[in-house]
C-alpha cells in the first residue's frame, strides 16, 4: 500500500460497506477494511487490508486504525444511537489526521428529520467544517432480499404496511458505485446527494416482478399498520424496533420515498439498477431452501 492513499471503510463486510469496498477495488484504490474480529477478514476481496477497529475505541487507537489512509467511508451501525459518543470521535480523528474526504452514509430526507442520529452527524460535519460528502439513499432493494426474504420464500408474500404508496428503491451496489465515484473524482466536498432509483414502484408491482422472475405467485399482502406490528411483536421484536418500523412505514405511506431521480446515472455515468435486474441477480434469496 502506498503511504496515505487508502480509503478506510467502516462496515466493510456489510451490505453497503461491502459494495463500497468492491467499487473501490475495481477502481484500483487501496482499501483498509474496519474489522471487529479476525474471522471477518476472510470475507474481504483479495488485496484489501483488514484492520481492527471498533466504535468506542480510545482516540489514540482510532488514530492508529486510520494510519496510511487519506479518506474515510463512515456509516452508523444500526445499534448505535449515541453518535456523539461513538461517531463524533471518529470524525475528530479524521480531522486530526487531515484526511481529505469523509463520505458519510446518511439517509433520504435527513435534513427534515431532526430526530434521527444521521441528522446529528450531518450537522456535526457541517459545524466542524469537515471535508464531508453525504450520501442519502432511499429504501434499499436489499431489504426485500434480507429482512423480508423469509416471508417471501416461505409464505410467498410481502408483508409490509405500505398501502398503495410507491418507492424509488435503490440497489446498495449502486450506492457502492456512487461512493467509488465521489472518492475518486473532484467536486464533491461539502455536498449531499439523495440516491434513489430511476423507477418508482408499488409493492404490488414488486410482487408481480418477483412472481415473474421466480415463476410462482408472490402476493403483496398489504397489511394494516396494526397487523404488521402485531406480527413483529409475535416474532419477539423489541418495543424500540416496533416504534422505528411504525415511523418508517408512515413515511412510506406519505409517498416521501416515491420520487425517483437520476443521481446514480449522473454521478457514475451508468443508470441505476432496476428492480427487475436486482430480482434476477438476487433470485436465490427467495428460492425454497432444501432440507
Amino acid at each position: 500500500m502506498t503511504t496515505n492513499d487508502a480509503v478506510f471503510v467502516t462496515g466493510a463486510t456489510g451490505i453497503v460497506g461491502g459494495a463500497v469496498v468492491r467499487s473501490l477495488v475495481e477502481r484500483g484504490v487501496p482499501v483498509v477494511a474496519a474489522m471487529r474480529g479476525d474471522s471477518d477478514a476472510a470475507r474481504l476481496p483479495a488485496g484489501v487490508t483488514p484492520r481492527t477497529f471498533d466504535f468506542g475505541m480510545p482516540p489514540a487507537e482510532i488514530d492508529a486504525a486510520l494510519e496510511g489512509c487519506d479518506r474515510l467511508f463512515l456509516m452508523r451501525p444500526p445499534a448505535i444511537e449515541d453518535v456523539r459518543t461513538y461517531l463524533f470521535p471518529v470524525i475528530e480523528a479524521a480531522k486530526r489526521r487531515d484526511l481529505r474526504q469523509l463520505v458519510f452514509l446518511s439517509l433520504q430526507g435527513v435534513q427534515a428529520n431532526r430526530k434521527t442520529p444521521h441528522h446529528a452527524v450531518e450537522q456535526y460535519l457541517r459545524e466542524t467544517d469537515a471535508p464531508y460528502t453525504s450520501l442519502r439513499p432511499n429504501f434499499f432493494m436489499q431489504n426485500l432480499s434480507t429482512t423480508y426474504a423469509v416471508e417471501i420464500r416461505e409464505r410467498d408474500e410481502i408483508f409490509v404496511p405500505a398501502g398503495r404508496s410507491r418507492t424509488a428503491f435503490i440497489d446498495t451496489e449502486d450506492i457502492g458505485r456512487v461512493a467509488g465515484a465521489v472518492f475518486t473524482s473532484p467536486g464533491h466536498l461539502r455536498k449531499a446527494y439523495t440516491l434513489s432509483g430511476e423507477q418508482s414502484v408499488t409493492y404490488a408491482r414488486v410482487a408481480r416482478i418477483l412472481s415473474d422472475v421466480l415463476g410462482r405467485d408472490i402476493r403483496y399482502a398489504r397489511p394494516s399498520e396494526r397487523e404488521y406490528l402485531a406480527r413483529l411483536e409475535e416474532q419477539g421484536a423489541p418495543a424500540d424496533y416496533l416504534a422505528v418500523q411504525k415511523m418508517i412505514y408512515r413515511v412510506v405511506r406519505f409517498n416521501v420515498s416515491a420520487i425517483p431521480n437520476h443521481a446514480v446515472r449522473r454521478l457514475t455515468g451508468r443508470p441505476a439498477t432496476t428492480f427487475r435486474e436486482f430480482a434476477v441477480r438476487e433470485r436465490a434469496a427467495w428460492e425454497p431452501r432444501s432440507g
